[in-house]
């Protein structure tokens, strides 16, 4: 009886400092000059994962000569991409693990623990002896590699989007934390662009031989330098406002306590990384394959024409998350989901073409609306969860989704495209995966740039903007009402008991 009294003075407590007003020193004053230390130390941590992820992918042959020389050609690749196709098996349980522990020690550890252990992944592979030197254990050694690089993976984007939407002000959160992604594409140049460079120098034989371990090995300095600049980084502000106002009645968070009181969420995010992940998967992953393969352009040509595309795409990316900030993520996915409904087939058609030019339009098209995705997600994701939750509850979605449903898009296409024989698959699959996209978007998710993250305090760039907050505490507090139902959800099974 007496536990029921507490739990229904606690609910009754709750409910009273919600309409309490807010006070000045609710309000979080960021620095944006250590904000944006945090953006480039996290960007350079995704920036390191999509490194590793243009060289494998490019280095698919030669990997496949050199582990699995006994296979034939096509088989070889079939064993090589299984080997890399094991990182996303292994990525939602690297989520769970980290994401736990980030929601109870803290992000900026965390943080410096999975690029640590990515960059020891990345280094180790280019140490490892070939096939010839010591037989299958080559093989096997490749394949523990690929785990942990995948184990680490599954905590390093979800911290990363985590820790900048924490630690930039409310109103420049969308420019901010599109960043994340600017070091996602230079990743992807920085691995593609060094493997090309390298092949040309070396040629194939040297490559075979020992060319390819240059650019895994060359992730080891930036393994050290990510981890220097992350380990200097402070907490987010966020996270030390949640550790302050914890009592001793505060318990952990439970994994059981993600599922049942913050499923809602959950599966919204897994439907936008569903959607964000085939257009990401499709254009910088499946489209050279499908340039060389399908239409027969030239696989140096469609290279060429990948990496221009994604150099063009930085600055949009940035755009894209400025314009978030003064309009709205959801208006910029929106739009983009829009785009891609009505324009995939033109194209499509414009690719099929082979004509350069057509050829980089389409392509650039479908990056336009590629670009409204990479420069919202990073803010738009993070702010579907509350504080105690975030980092655990957005590395079980995005890493589910995006095993699920990112890293088999090429397989899924290229299936697809044997079965019917048709061109415009690609952008069959973009049309549908968007039409799901404008749905959900549309009618399951809240406007909330600009405004503090769920759970969190709001945070300013400047001390004069506190006031313009303390006018509107409603508007700064919107998150209040649905905390409290969650809080009931939370003490009602107490109640029972």
């Amino acid at each position: 009886m007496a536990e029921k009294g507490d739990n229904k003075k606690r609910r009754f407590s709750i409910k009273r400092r919600s309409k309490q007003r807010l006070h000045k020193d609710d309000v979080t004053v960021i620095d944006t000059e250590v904000a944006k230390k945090a953006v480039v130390a996290t960007a350079l941590g995704n920036a390191m994962e999509w490194f590793d992820f243009g060289i494998y992918s490019y280095l698919a042959v030669t990997i496949g000569k050199v582990f699995f020389p006994e296979m034939s050609g096509p088989v070889q690749l079939i064993y090589t991409f299984a080997t890399f196709a094991a990182a996303f098996i292994v990525r939602p349980i690297g989520g769970l693990f980290f994401g736990m522990l980030g929601d109870r020690l803290g992000r900026k550890r965390v943080l410096a623990m999975t690029l640590i252990l990515m960059a020891i992944a990345t280094l180790s592979i280019g140490l490892i002896p070939s096939y010839a030197a010591i037989g299958s254990t080559a093989t096997i050694l490749l394949l523990i590699a690929r785990l942990v690089q995948g184990f680490s993976t599954g905590g390093e984007y979800a911290g990363a989007m985590t820790f900048i939407a924490e630690s930039t002000p409310d109103k420049k959160r969308g420019v901010m934390a599109s960043g994340l992604e600017v070091g996602t594409l230079v990743g992807f140049i920085a691995g593609s662009g060094i493997v090309t460079l390298i092949t040309y120098i070396l040629g194939s034989e040297k490559m075979v031989d020992w060319g390819w371990r240059i650019p895994f090995l060359i992730s080891a300095p930036l393994g050290i330098i990510g981890f220097y600049l992350r380990s200097r980084l402070e907490e987010t502000p966020a996270f030390e406002a949640m550790e302050k106002a914890k009592t001793n009645e505060n318990k952990q968070v439970s994994m059981k306590d993600i599922l049942v009181n913050h499923w809602k969420p959950l599966l919204i995010g897994m439907i936008l990384v569903f959607f964000y992940n085939v257009v990401d998967y499709m254009i910088l992953s499946y489209m050279p394959s499908h340039l060389s393969a399908v239409l027969g352009y030239g696989e140096t040509k469609g290279l060429l024409l990948i990496i221009i595309v994604m150099f063009i795409m930085l600055p949009i990316v940035l755009a894209m998350g400025y314009f978030s900030d003064r309009i709205g993520n959801k208006r910029i996915v929106q739009g983009g989901l829009i785009g891609l409904i009505f324009l995939s087939i033109p194209s499509f058609l414009m690719i099929g073409t082979g004509n350069t030019w057509l050829v980089f339009l389409g392509l650039m098209i479908l990056a336009v609306f590629l670009a409204s995705f990479q420069g919202t997600m990073p803010s738009l994701l993070p702010s579907l969860f509350f504080t105690e939750v975030r980092y655990g509850a957005l590395a079980i979605t995005y890493n589910i989704s995006a095993s699920l449903f990112g890293g088999t898009t090429p397989l899924v296409v290229a299936w697809l495209i044997k079965l019917t024989n048709s061109r415009l698959v690609p952008a069959y699959y973009l049309i549908f995966a968007s039409l799901i996209g404008i749905f959900v978007v549309t009618y399951f998710v809240k406007e909330t740039s600009g405004k503090p993250l769920r759970g969190s305090p709001p945070a300013v760039e400047e001390k004069h903007e506190i006031q313009d907050v303390l006018e509107e505490p409603e508007e700064a507090l919107w998150w209040k009402e649905e905390k409290n139902k969650i809080d009931e959800q939370i003490d009602e099974p107490d109640d029972k008991n």
